[in-house]
């Protein structure tokens, strides 16, 4: 079986409490925080900057954090991250004037780079590089909002951007993010993904056993993730 990652989206998170609830969602079973990085002119919503992830950090979160940017240009901000204790730096092919310069800047500030291509994207950027990508995102809504429905085209694409991973023969992850929920996870995983962003989805459900935690939507995904190959 793939080594499954659960990488909840900080952005539906209580912001008023981000360390808790960052805490309790890690400690529920999720493996990767992800930070998505809006800046109101590559996409039409404003959000979070490299202060945030070093407030974690130094909060005491030790987990991967997973920074996709959705910033145009990109580069200048990615050694803020990379500073900040970014784990994974994500940007759109389309927000940087020279792809490849880029994914090496964030490998050379030490961190896992990737390239993250819209539902309307076509993959070709991901074949010339490919030798300088850590992971892939597939986006399955139109950036910028969260709790959008999930694209179902997205299942095609990734069972194509599977398919390059492998005849690649590198450790690449494939990563997915919009719409994830209980009831479409294992769909995904069958086209090909292996780590998973869901940001409604886990931090509007609680458990009921527990107001601050998310022990039973996160073990509800690592349900749906057994049945995988069965």
């Amino acid at each position: 079986m793939p080594d499954f990652k659960i990488a909840p989206s900080i952005l539906s998170a209580d912001f008023a409490r981000l360390g808790e609830e960052v805490d309790n969602v890690l400690k529920s079973g999720a493996d990767v925080v992800h930070f998505d990085v809006m800046d109101n002119h590559y996409v039409p919503n404003l959000t979070i900057g490299p202060l945030v992830c070093d407030a974690l950090r130094k909060h005491g979160v030790t987990a991967d954090i997973d920074v996709h940017l959705m910033v145009k240009p990109v580069d200048r901000i990615i050694p803020d991250f990379a500073a900040a204790g970014a784990s994974y730096i994500t940007f759109h092919p389309e927000a940087s004037d020279h792809v490849d310069r880029t994914l090496q800047l964030i490998q050379n500030e030490g961190c896992k780079s990737g390239l993250v291509f819209n539902p309307a994207t076509s993959l070709d950027h991901l074949k010339h590089v490919i030798d300088k990508v850590d992971i892939v995102l597939l986006m399955s809504v139109n950036p910028g909002f969260g709790g959008q429905s999930f694209i179902p085209e997205t299942l095609n694409k990734l069972r194509e951007a599977r398919k390059i991973i492998d005849a690649s023969g590198r450790d690449i992850r494939l990563e997915v993010d919009g719409g994830v929920k209980v009831d479409n996870i294992l769909e995904i995983a069958e086209a090909g993904a292996d780590m998973f962003v869901a940001g409604s989805a886990v931090f509007g459900a609680k458990s009921e056993s527990d107001a601050n935690t998310y022990d039973s939507v996160i073990a509800a995904f690592r349900a749906e993730l057994a049945k995988v190959g069965k």
